[in-house]
């Protein structure tokens, strides 16, 4: 008898973890086609005129939590600006749990004819090892200079409460890594931003005030030789 109620009392707990599991790849799949879905739509939302700027990004450029994801960060800069932005992607290979979404894996698609690429990032990469952001940092650089682009500037993370502890780290990394592969780097660390609920995103006025030291910066960076 107690052999018989162990058998059932297993086979349900198993029943029940194989459901779970279930349902949370069920959700990490809808939440991925979500994201994919809104890095679409963002992408097909151009703003500005003048020389072409493509910027690749997370969920910041995305604009997630924005109502008008249009308005996020990448429309203060000067230009046409196309955008491509995926939340959770990085540097990083696995910074994101959505497949090969990282910046080296989108951006040859994305950068033909570009007169500038501005990569912003970061703050996916805050648990991931130095040298999973390095070999994608080498691959992204990579694909830029097969494609031929004239212009790189690297917007590295700014210190979102909910990551704020690993960010210094990450941030003099990336800017490391940009002065060994020669493209610019914007630090974002000092910015005082507001942010949604989760202490991760951007509000509108986040975004704006993010876009606007970024414009700026860029503009005060050496131009290539």
């Amino acid at each position: 008898m107690r052999t018989r109620v162990a058998v059932l009392v297993a086979a349900l707990v198993l029943a029940l973890s194989t459901a779970a599991m279930s349902r949370a790849i069920a959700g990490g799949e809808s939440r991925c086609e979500q994201f994919g879905a809104d890095s679409t739509a963002r992408a097909g939302l151009v703003t500005g005129a003048g020389d072409r700027v493509v910027v690749i990004g997370d969920s910041w450029s995305a604009g997630l939590g924005l109502a008008q994801p249009v308005r996020s960060w990448p429309s203060r800069l000067p230009g046409r600006v196309h955008v491509a932005g995926f939340s959770g992607s990085g540097f990083s290979a696995s910074a994101s749990p959505c497949g090969p979404v990282s910046f080296a894996d989108r951006a040859g698609a994305v950068v033909a004819g570009a007169d500038l690429v501005v990569v912003e990032g970061g703050l996916n990469d805050w648990d991931h090892s130095d040298a999973e952001i390095r070999a994608g940092f080498a691959r992204l650089v990579e694909v830029l200079r097969a494609a031929g682009v004239p212009r790189v500037v690297v917007v590295g993370p700014a210190s979102a409460p909910s990551r704020a502890a690993r960010i210094p780290h990450v941030d003099a990394l990336l800017a490391e890594l940009s002065d060994q592969h020669g493209v610019g780097y914007v630090t974002t660390t000092d910015l005082d931003l507001s942010y949604l609920d989760d202490d991760l995103h951007l509000t509108y006025a986040g975004h704006a005030e993010f876009g606007d030291a970024v414009a700026d910066r860029i503009a005060g960076l050496a131009q290539p030789s």
